[in-house]
């Protein structure tokens, strides 16, 4: 990781970057089996590259798989906790039927 990233980030620089310590990594990376986690604040580490994570956003879990120009963020960035507003207008056409 980059010194630039961790001066941005809230976190004290001595402490390094906040991660979770996943114990199926390995198999993850082996089997392609996604890993299910709640760490939504935990910072993506270049050797979570290619590996895929079902982030909780409160709901559900949503999938995220990790890319080169994800490092240095955080799970949670990626799985989405409100759902788009969409505006749908409703007719009461049984109102004005006779």
């Amino acid at each position: 990781m980059l010194p630039s990233l961790i001066l941005r980030s809230g976190r004290s620089a001595w402490k390094g970057p906040y991660f979770v310590a996943f114990s199926n990594l390995k198999q993850a990376l082996e089997d392609n089996v996604p890993i299910r986690t709640n760490a939504r604040a935990c910072t993506i580490l270049p050797n979570f590259v290619g590996i895929r994570f079902l982030v909780h956003n409160g709901k559900d879990y949503v999938p995220v798989t990790v890319t080169q120009d994800m490092i240095g963020h955080k799970l949670g960035e990626f799985a989405h906790t409100k759902k788009r507003f969409t505006y749908k207008q409703v007719f009461y056409w049984h109102l004005f039927e006779s």
